[in-house]
């Protein structure tokens, strides 16, 4: 095989990666698993795809090695190869927030206007350990079981409004969900103001939390 041969052979293989990467519906899959393994029905319902169309996604996204099946009994589960790909999904969201003009735009359109308070990793440790904040994960309870921020006490984002009473009222909140594009902590942070109660959002979400070598509870990567 010639030098320019071989040379093409390996730009194919690595094209492989970037074009399972290529549709936005894999990115929304990728966004999941990175909160934990699920099963195919489960993120074909979470992302409204039909089965047939979710698991030709993670199909392809298996071809390109970025994600792995377990089978338990008749039910396929997914996860994410490792945290590597899930470090290159949040890369790959810098990249393009900074390069294509058209990602703010639509990252506000669905995040809503600019008009929740959020604060640092940091910022959120320094208030637990003054006993200042409750931590609240506000993402599906599935997600909760699979990995979680320490101490963190779990209120989908669904069931807020009717279990107000379980937080505590004489505390701030701080809110977190599944990412910095996550709309959940933004929604938590408007619902909770509009009943009287301070909560700010944390500015990341819980795999950023988990990438940065944060610990956690719970094996969100299994």
């Amino acid at each position: 095989m010639s030098d320019e041969t071989a040379k093409g052979a390996l730009f194919t293989h690595l094209a492989r990666v970037g074009k399972a990467l290529g549709h936005g519906k894999r990115l929304e899959l990728l966004d999941l698993l990175a909160q934990g393994p699920r099963s195919v029905a489960d993120l074909a319902a979470t992302a409204r795809l039909g089965l047939t169309t979710a698991s030709a996604h993670l199909q392809a996204l298996k071809q390109a090695g970025l994600v792995t099946t377990t089978r338990h009994g008749t039910t396929i589960e997914y996860a994410l190869a490792g945290d590597d790909v899930a470090a290159l999904w949040l890369r790959l969201r810098e990249v393009a927030g900074a390069r294509v003009a058209d990602v703010g735009p639509a990252a506000q359109a669905y995040l809503g206007p600019d008009d929740t308070e959020e604060i640092t990793r940091e910022e959120l440790l320094r208030r637990v350990a003054a006993g200042r904040a409750v931590v609240l994960d506000v993402r599906p309870g599935p997600e909760f079981a699979a990995g979680h921020i320490p101490g963190a006490v779990s209120i989908p984002i669904g069931e807020l409004a009717d279990r107000l009473e379980e937080i505590p009222a004489d505390q701030e909140i701080v809110a977190y969900c599944r990412g910095a594009l996550c709309v959940f902590s933004h929604d938590a942070v408007r619902l909770l103001a509009a009943h009287g109660r301070r909560a700010v959002r944390l500015t990341e979400g819980f795999l950023e939390w988990r990438l940065s070598g944060r610990p956690v509870v719970g094996e969100p990567g299994r």
